[in-house]
């Protein structure tokens, strides 16, 4: 009979084929399937009516005395809070992928804005296959008129935000020396994925289910897009171009 490797052995083996190139990979994979699973997770949850009670009770937290159609605070806080989450929609999140992209091209990093720009485009294509997907409705806090046409789950302006911002965010780490500069950029675009996330509770146009499995689904895609960058990188494709 063959004799079994030893410790060391097994353990040398273990390390060749956890590479640095595999172990990209896998965390690749492993991000993606974590964000898959949450997400599903709680379309799973809403498919069969179980997210109904607690959707409706945070919807109504953020109501004036228990009418639903009157928004906490006065008309001000409404009107910023549409500002707010202006800052995920399709205008606003277009306007900066472009402009980022612009940008990297004329660094001459064009590889790095091409990824940019798939990155964005593929984690938007994703969010609108899943909305068509599950068909979820929009919750009726809003008059009909005032509700966007596409269904509710997962929410766009969500998951486009955390793409988006952590996606820039993270990408810009790589050109910050200082752990607290790399810190402070992760965290604003957390803080502000974070903020259009709850403007879309405040103003009643999604269900808070929706909310969170758009932070997931566009976290999970921002980080894995982040690892797949790091491997770009060190192969040095989307290291500047010559002029």
């Amino acid at each position: 009979m063959p004799s079994l490797p030893s410790v060391s052995e097994a353990r040398d083996h273990v390390r060749d084929l956890l590479s640095r190139r595999e172990l990209a990979l896998l965390l690749i994979l492993a991000t993606l399937a974590l964000g898959a699973w949450a997400t599903l997770g709680i379309a799973d949850e809403v498919s069969e009516g179980d997210t109904h009670e607690w959707d409706r009770a945070v919807l109504m937290l953020f109501r004036e005395n228990g009418d639903r159609n009157d928004p906490l605070g006065p008309r001000e806080v409404e009107n910023a809070v549409r500002d707010v989450t202006a800052l995920g929609s399709v205008a606003v999140i277009s306007f900066l992928t472009l402009a980022a992209v612009a940008f990297l091209w004329i660094s001459r990093r064009r590889r790095l804005g091409l990824f940019v720009l798939l990155a964005s485009l593929g984690g938007a294509g994703l969010s609108y296959a899943l909305k068509y997907l599950y068909d979820r409705p929009r919750p009726s806090f809003v008059p009909a008129e005032a509700l966007p046409g596409d269904p509710s789950f997962p929410s766009g302006h969500s998951a486009s935000a955390a793409v988006i911002y952590l996606t820039l965010a993270l990408l810009l780490t790589h050109v910050l020396d200082q752990r607290r500069q790399q810190v402070f950029v992760v965290a604003m675009a957390v803080v502000v994925a974070l903020a259009v996330g709850v403007s879309r509770l405040y103003l009643g146009v999604h269900w808070p289910s929706d909310v969170l499995a758009g932070w997931a689904l566009g976290a999970a895609w921002a980080l894995a897009c982040w690892q797949a960058e790091r491997v770009l990188r060190r192969r040095g494709l989307t290291k500047p171009s010559a002029s």
